[in-house]
């Protein structure tokens, strides 16, 4: 089975090919787009084929990357559903390629689709470390604990070799600003050496998101996201390093993994974790349709079931934006998998204890000081020229 072609569009469109290692299946325009691109054919070029073994020959969908030229890197929020108010993001999109990500949409900001764009057109901001030491060095500042992963992954492939959350790590520790994290990347066991150590200050905590234990169904979910059993591990490391590790059994879709929650925190919990969290699957604006998309292609046995149940946990819908019942939905599925949580999380004596970052050790360091000296002199001889 292929994704079809809209039925508004040209009798000439044609859809776009499954890509291997992607988790999206469409392109669409962004939604602010005055007009849709279309793929077409001429005939001459790789025509559209109702047998996917044609698709072999394609070269691989290759992700580019391009400067954030963006001069803040503290961004805020007050949503009553998180607890915190202030995050960095050091990439915009996610090669993790997860199909049901609630970032999706942001890529529309930028002209871009929340489809195959996202994934595989990353903006990356290598003046992050540079323009978070000016906004700690502010006198207006006052600390709190800075949140990573909550919108695109830290540790999404491209930042093995950029290292922008390394730089960013390394400015939170010298200033003794606390951070929180949350990834799907095995790759966070590379800055164990800096989360240890921020760690015996109180200044760190992480969590890992495990969707799936099956190996198979995160292959075609969240194809460039470290395997669930690389994930454990990672908890087992940071864990045995002294950083406070805990897991994410996020998000649970009704129908197609929500039976593994207690499978999930019990691997967790051996590996290490000793706390844990859960959300229901968010299917804001673009995503519903790729969401939907994907689940016809890759189980389409399931894909009517999973989508009725997740209108029983969204009033009829396929997704309700309402704080307080945005994150865990609301009826009798989203009851049972409340309290399903709940008993799995007394059993295994996890969330006894609420890592309280340390926020008071926060100070500006004398090299901070320095370096912004040196920048604003620079700027002003600038200036001259």
């Amino acid at each position: 089975m292929r994704p079809k072609v809209p039925p508004d569009y040209p009798d000439d469109a044609i859809p776009e090919p499954v890509h291997k290692g992607r988790g999206a299946l469409s392109n669409e325009s962004s939604r602010y787009d005055s007009e849709k691109r279309i793929r077409t054919t001429d005939g001459w070029e790789h025509e559209a084929s109702s047998d996917p073994s044609d698709d072999d020959d394609l070269p691989p969908l290759r992700t580019t990357l391009t400067r954030d030229a963006t001069r803040t890197i503290l961004a805020r929020n007050t949503s009553p559903d998180v607890p915190f108010d202030r995050s960095i993001n050091p990439y915009r999109g996610c090669e993790h390629g997860c199909i049901y990500c609630f970032a999706r949409p942001t890529h529309a900001y930028l002209g871009l689709s929340p489809g195959l764009d996202f994934e595989t057109k990353i903006l990356f901001k290598p003046e992050a470390a540079k323009l978070l030491m000016a906004e700690l060095a502010s006198p207006k500042y006052r600390c709190d604990v800075v949140a990573m992963g909550t919108n695109t992954d830290p540790y999404q492939p491209v930042e093995r070799d950029l290292k922008v959350t390394r730089q960013i790590l390394r400015v939170l520790s010298d200033f003794n600003n606390p951070v929180g994290i949350v990834t799907k990347n095995h790759l966070i066991t590379r800055d164990i050496d800096i989360l240890a150590d921020m760690a015996k200050r109180n200044l760190a905590e992480v969590f890992l998101s495990v969707t799936t234990l099956d190996r198979d169904l995160a292959r075609a979910m969240e194809p460039r996201a470290s395997t669930p059993q690389k994930r454990l591990d990672a908890i087992r490391a940071l864990s045995a390093a002294g950083i406070p590790t805990g897991v994410m059994s996020a998000p649970m879709i009704p129908g197609l993994n929500d039976h593994e929650m207690e499978s999930i925190l019990d691997a967790a919990h051996e590996a290490g974790a000793t706390r844990a969290g859960y959300t229901v699957l968010r299917l804001p604006l673009e995503i519903k349709d790729l969401f939907e998309e994907w689940l016809r292609l890759n189980r389409p046995d399931r894909a009517e079931r999973v989508l009725s149940l997740v209108r029983q946990m969204r009033g009829g819908a396929l997704y309700q934006a309402e704080f307080g019942t945005r994150m865990r939905g609301e009826g009798p599925i989203a009851q049972l998998l409340s309290a399903r949580f709940t008993a799995a999380v007394k059993r295994l004596e996890l969330n006894r204890v609420r890592y309280r970052l340390d926020t008071l050790r926060f100070a500006v360091p004398d090299s901070a000081r320095t370096a912004l000296v040196d920048a604003k002199r620079d700027a002003r001889q600038m200036r001259l020229f």
